[in-house]
């Protein structure tokens, strides 16, 4: 799970609060601080500063989170501006997109992220975003140089506290502190957090005999700690017994405190606890739990209680529940010898199904409204577990559990056996985000989730859903400045449209390739492919698509300075917004009429225009285009040599605008 928070944020369960022993590594660490500045591989200054990198190493179970954690806590008061997280491994035990790594970074830093935008460039924003900050950066799980020279901020002034399995060559200021075992008094004083001092005391050797066969690992402690609280008539020294003769394994000693503990527990359990490798990014809840094993909610909740309680997931914020990554392999290996096939997919189903209809809920209560007595009745017929009780906590469940929803949507997507549910997955997600955020704020999360969808219409040869994830791509390109990608989707879209002989598909198509070369100042292109739109919608009798693309012809018509053939096209517009009666549209119409008319000399037709316009914008009840208006008939006027009458107008187009903020820019002008 990604992490991004400011120094007030949450505290991740089970790294400090368990924390024991480890000084000599603090201080080690507290030393380094100073020391750094150097390239580890030559002893001599790093040639560019950068920011100060520290390294703790260890193998899975080791303790090396909670080790950073403490760390962090301690120096945390030198670095005002706060700390960063981010983890880089999946549970799977696969690296996270770069890309992905950096938008968490961002989020947490309050920056927004443009949709689409490649890792180079959110690695640029990065750095500008941490230019000045004296914050802390820990990144977790590293698995190789690479994911965390992307990360690295360019100012010395912050610290980048790395965990990884192995050591990290190739970054420069790379200080390692290897991790083994716990010492014994350390590893015993864990064992004595868990189980109460009492039977520590009572048979001291026995404690030490058990960390002993626990390798130290603060994790095989956790396990062993917890199966002897959940047996409080079990003896410490019977544990550490059955530990030292389970038969020789090359899993060590975190692999033999799984096994005993996994196998204490009653056939249920143990299938639930085999399943939760499918929990997309190894995030937990009940409803999860539920899904994957087929039982209550409140069934799954206990389950999950139980589990943290011995050690088996950690406890989160919000409710949920993580899976430790030291214990994936275990639980993936139980998964692939003990579940059939059918039946792992069956539960993997059962999952998405039970996210879909949590997202439709989710979605239903940002459309609430309570004289909407439809959608109220959708929500009654949804079971009580699967509603939100308002907007906010809906907007909440969204939020916490958003990084499990995409990973929901990206491994439904990648399985290629359930495209039917991975397609409506990717829609609910879709709908809830926009519900709930607006497609504005929504958007980069929508531009994974459109790649998504397009993945699955193109290896399912689904035309009409490949036109409209492409036509929605393009469009997020289109937004933040990528025209030249974006044209390149639309025409893509063209193609998939002709294919599913969808006509709305390709119209769109056509009249976006025409804004796209609009965009790129190609006037000649423009105007042949809003043509071609045109041509189709007036084939159709598509009398709205009509107008709109009459006025989009005259725009174009008009930047090109073929003043003849924008007059043509705008009257047609004003002509087509007449017939549909629709009186602001033909009132905008005929003011671009009146601009082109003054633009092609013409300020007597300009003056009757836009007279015209005035009266329509006035029926329409638009008062920004009134006083627009207003005021290009002014202008008109000073050039025809009468300021009386274009004072007369300015004076009219303040009055209708009154306290407008945006006033100064009519009262500038109207072109």
């Amino acid at each position: 799970m990604n992490y991004a928070q400011q120094p007030e944020g949450r505290e991740r369960s089970g790294s400090v609060a368990d924390f024991v022993g480890r000084r000599r590594e603090l201080k080690e660490l507290r030393e380094d601080i100073a020391r750094t500045g150097l390239d580890t591989l030559s002893g001599r200054k790093a040639k560019a500063p950068r920011a100060r990198v520290l390294l703790v190493a260890g193998r899975p179970g080791s303790g090396r989170t909670a080790l950073a954690e403490a760390f962090v806590r301690e120096v945390a008061d030198q670095y005002p501006d706060g700390l960063l997280r981010v983890h880089l491994t999946e549970p799977g035990g696969g690296p996270v997109a770069t890309e992905r790594a950096v938008r968490t970074l961002l989020e947490g830093l309050g920056e927004g992220t443009p949709p689409g935008a490649g890792e180079d460039d959110l690695s640029a924003a990065l750095r500008e975003a941490l230019a000045g900050r004296r914050l802390i950066l820990l990144v977790d799980d590293a698995a190789d140089p690479q994911q965390v020279d992307a990360l690295l901020p360019d100012t010395p002034e912050c610290l980048v506290v790395v965990t990884a399995e192995g050591p990290l060559t190739g970054i420069p200021d790379v200080r390692p502190c290897t991790l083994g075992g716990l010492d014994p008094t350390s590893a015993v004083g864990l064992l004595a957090r868990l189980i109460g001092d009492t039977r520590v005391t009572v048979d001291p050797r026995a404690a030490e005999a058990l960390a002993e066969e626990c390798g130290g690992l603060p994790a095989a402690l956790a396990l062993a700690g917890g199966w002897l609280a959940a047996h409080p008539k079990a003896a410490v020294a019977d544990l550490a017994k059955q530990l030292h003769d389970m038969p020789p394994t090359t899993t060590g000693p975190l692999g033999r405190a799984f096994r005993l503990v996994y196998e204490s527990l009653p056939q249920p359990a143990r299938r639930t606890l085999r399943l939760l490798p499918l929990a997309p990014a190894g995030i937990l809840d009940s409803h999860t739990a539920s899904a994957l094993a087929g039982c209550s909610v409140a069934a799954a909740q206990s389950t999950l209680e139980d589990f943290a309680a011995l050690g088996l997931v950690r406890h989160a914020p919000d409710g949920l529940f993580l899976l430790p990554g030291c214990l994936a392999p275990f639980l993936q290996a139980l998964l692939e010898t003990q579940e059939r096939p059918a039946e792992v997919q069956l539960a993997r189903a059962r999952m998405l199904e039970r996210t879909v209809r949590l997202l439709t809920s989710c979605r239903a209560m940002a459309e609430a409204d309570e004289e909407d007595d439809g959608l109220r009745e959708r929500l009654d017929g949804m079971p009580r577990a699967l509603r939100f009780p308002d907007r906010r906590s809906a907007a909440t469940w969204l939020d916490t559990r958003l990084p499990a929803l995409t990973a929901a949507a990206h491994l439904a997507v990648a399985d290629g056996g359930l495209d039917t549910l991975a397609r409506r997955l990717v829609s609910a997600l879709v709908r809830a985000l926009a519900g709930h955020r607006g497609t504005e704020a929504a958007a980069p999360e929508l531009y994974g989730l459109h790649r998504l969808v397009l993945d699955v219409a193109e290896r399912r040869g689904l035309h009409r859903e490949q036109a409209a994830a492409l036509l929605n791509l393009a469009d997020l390109d289109a937004e933040t400045g990528r025209t030249r990608e974006a044209l390149a989707r639309y025409r893509a879209a063209l193609d998939a449209g002709k294919a599913a002989n969808d006509p709305y598909a390709t119209g769109r198509a056509m009249e976006s390739v025409g804004g796209a070369h609009q965009e790129l100042a190609d006037w000649p292109r423009a105007s042949d492919w809003f043509g071609r739109a045109l041509a189709q919608a007036l084939a159709r009798g598509e009398r709205e698509d009509e107008a709109r693309l009459y006025g989009r012809l005259g725009n174009v018509h008009t930047y090109a300075g073929r003043y003849g053939e924008a007059l043509r096209s705008w009257r047609a517009a004003a002509a087509g917004y007449r017939r549909l009666a629709d009186v602001p549209g033909q009132a905008k119409a005929l003011s671009e009429m009146a601009r082109v008319q003054e633009y092609a000399g013409r300020p007597e037709e300009s003056l009757h225009t836009c007279r015209e316009a005035i009266e329509l914008a006035r029926r329409a009840g638009d008062q920004r285009l009134q006083a627009a208006l207003q005021v290009r008939l002014a202008d008109t006027l000073d050039r025809l040599g009468d300021p009386a009458a274009a004072r007369l107008h300015r004076s009219a187009a303040d009055r209708l605008l009154g306290d407008d903020p945006a006033a100064c820019e009519i009262r500038s002008g109207s072109d």
